[in-house]
Parts: structure tokens; C-alpha cells; sequence
């Protein structure tokens, strides 16, 4: 007899309660779960997931991975900071602790699926013999972006539910119709472990030194002093500084090695070419040549064409048909072919 007996990431919103509610209704033996991350995941959701399972009349657990949490995601994102990059530290989440542990948590309950809230899809390719990510149905809410380091194995057994709905106010009608407690929970829209979104004090706590340095433009003219390299961002105008310049400065790039943050016009942020590191793919088992895509480079950009290509050291090298704008060593870009995730890798330097 197949097992339907599934395990639900219940994150204490709306998204992930109507995902328990969807799979119930399908006919699959849910089970609840929150993953316990750190202090700013914590608050209010655990009691909000339990009152959510208690209505289901779903069995419900809370796990802690804090110390999991804490090496994968927190140390990784203080590292990139010192480093001169700016991460992303949802992706890292995803794949190295959200659902590694989910499926070790599934394992040990008995489960044949996870399931998430995200609004995406995960489908079987009979041609590829390959499970495909797929963007989400409501593409204002699409979250294929964040989950592109998952692997074959993790999507093997993933279900979501909600990368079939075209609308979230639909996801909430239907946690209201069904009497949840989180229909009309506000959407989280900060880092989790930085609710009140002050990185530099965070960084400071977690032993980052602010160490001041010069601002120089790109022939290495110094320019003024800034206050040390996580204070600032690729793309920034605002709170530099730095006065006297006959057009707008804004931060073209950092470089940790000698500690400068580089400043220019709004033109030189625009690059046509990058390096993907440690590239993860989907849809292909590898990238042997050249590849037609459309990439973004950050969750919230519209994808622009381009072309994806293999370099010797396996890293890849993706150039755009038109220049972007504030593409960010740390950050992400992840490659399509229409809706379906090619795969994607982390912007480095040269």
C-alpha cells in the first residue's frame, strides 16, 4: 500500500497552514511540524502551528535545529559579511537545514513526503529522469528564486501544494473558510534571526569589527573614509558620505583585500558578464556547453536573457544579452528555461 503519510513544515503563517489543510483534503495522513531555528523564527509560531494542527486534528511536533541553524546559516552569513560579500541566507536555509532536517525529521516518523508552503512546483521529467523545480502559478509570489540549491533527493520527496494557486488571497480564503487562526496573519518579510533588520549590530555581536577604510573611485583615488565594509552594499547612493563629486556616487563593488569600498557613477554598475561559484543543478545533470536562459541575480529582479556556459574549474559563466544593474558578489543567480529552474550558483568575483 503506498505511503501518503507526509510531514508538514508549519512555520505558525498562513502559506504553510494551507498547505496541511490542502494535503488533508487530498487524501494524505498529515503531520505538523516546526522547526525551532532561533529566537526571531520562534516567536508566536510554534503556539499558531500547534492551534493550526490542533483544528486539523493533524499529530504536531516542534523540533529544535538551533545549533544546525547556527553553523549553516548564521556562521556562513557573519563569514560572507567579513568577507566583502553580501549572502542570502534564505537559500543557504533552505537546502542545508529547513529541508535536510525536515527529511531526517520525516525518516524518523515514518513519512514518505515533506511538504512546504512555497510557492513553487516540483515535477517528475519522464525525458530528463529528473525531478524539476518549477516556478510557482502566482508569479508576484514565486519563491523558485530561494530554492534552487535543493537536490534531486530533497525533491524527490517534497510536495507543495501551493505553487498551484494563481492567488494568495485565494490561500487565505481558504484558511478562513476552514476556521485557521492564521488567515489573516501578516506575510514575515525580514531575515528571521534579524528582526529588526540591523545587520551591522547583529554582525558586531557575532565578533565582525567594523574596520574604516578608504572610499576611492575606480582608478584607486581615494575619495573619503567609510565606516567598514558590512555597512555597505552594491547599488547604494544613500549614507555615503562623501561629498564633492559633480555626479551621484554609489557603491560599485568591495574589496576585503585592502579593505576599500570602490564608488562610481550609476553607469559602472551595470555589467554585462559574471562568475557563478559552486553551481547547483536541476534540470541538468551537469552543464557540458553553452546554454539560451533567462537569469536574475537577485529574488525580487525581472530575468533577462542570457547565455550559460561551463568554465574549466567548474564554475560557470553567465553573460547577458544587456547589461544588469548592481549584480552582488554573495548573492544568487539562478538560470530558467521558461518556468522550469535550470539551476544557479553564487556571484564571485573574477
Amino acid at each position: 500500500m503506498e505511503n501518503r503519510r507526509v510531514l508538514v513544515g508549519m512555520s505558525g503563517g498562513v502559506d504553510s497552514s494551507a498547505c496541511a489543510l490542502l494535503l488533508q483534503r487530498a487524501g494524505y495522513e498529515a503531520l505538523g511540524m516546526t522547526l525551532d531555528l532561533c529566537d526571531g523564527a520562534a516567536s508566536g509560531s510554534i503556539e499558531d502551528a500547534r492551534a493550526v494542527a490542533d483544528k486539523l486534528g493533524i499529530p504536531f511536533f516542534a523540533r529544535s535545529h538551533r545549533e544546525a541553524f547556527a553553523r549553516a546559516v548564521v556562521d556562513d552569513f557573519v563569514r560572507s559579511y567579513e568577507a566583502g560579500r553580501t549572502p542570502n541566507p534564505c537559500i543557504q536555509c533552505n537546502r542545508r537545514v529547513k529541508f535536510e532536517k525536515m527529511l531526517a525529521e520525516a525518516d524518523a516518523l515514518g513519512c514518505a513526503f515533506i511538504a512546504t508552503g512555497h510557492y513553487a512546483r516540483v515535477e517528475y521529467d519522464e525525458t530528463r529522469r529528473r525531478w524539476l523545480l518549477k516556478k510557482g502559478c502566482n508569479l508576484a509570489k514565486d519563491q523558485s528564486y530561494v530554492l534552487y540549491r535543493l537536490t534531486q533527493a530533497q525533491l524527490r520527496r517534497t510536495l507543495m501544494p501551493l505553487g498551484d494557486f494563481e492567488s494568495k488571497d485565494a490561500i487565505r480564503a481558504l484558511a478562513e473558510e476552514a476556521g485557521l487562526v492564521t488567515a489573516r496573519k501578516k506575510d514575515s518579510q525580514d531575515i528571521c534571526f534579524i528582526p529588526d533588520g540591523d545587520y551591522t549590530a547583529f554582525l558586531q555581536r557575532h565578533g565582525v569589527t567594523l574596520t574604516e577604510g578608504n572610499f576611492v573611485d575606480e582608478h584607486g583615488r581615494v575619495l573619503g573614509r567609510h565606516k567598514g565594509l558590512p555597512c555597505y552594499t552594491t547599488g547604494q547612493r544613500k549614507g555615503l558620505g562623501v561629498g564633492g563629486s559633480p555626479y551621484p556616487l554609489y557603491v560599485l563593488r568591495k574589496n576585503a583585500e585592502d579593505n576599500t569600498v570602490v564608488l562610481g557613477p550609476e553607469e559602472a554598475l551595470y555589467t554585462s558578464r559574471l562568475i557563478l561559484a559552486q553551481p547547483n543543478w536541476i534540470a541538468l545533470e551537469a552543464l557540458t556547453g553553452p546554454v539560451r536562459c533567462t537569469a536574475k541575480t537577485r529574488y525580487s529582479q525581472t530575468e533577462a536573457a542570457a547565455v550559460v556556459s561551463p568554465l574549466p574549474d567548474g564554475r560557470a559563466e553567465v553573460v547577458f544579452d544587456t547589461p544588469q544593474r548592481a549584480v552582488t558578489a554573495g548573492q544568487s543567480a539562478v538560470l530558467y528555461d521558461g518556468d522550469t529552474v535550470l539551476g544557479g550558483g553564487f556571484i564571485c568575483g573574477e
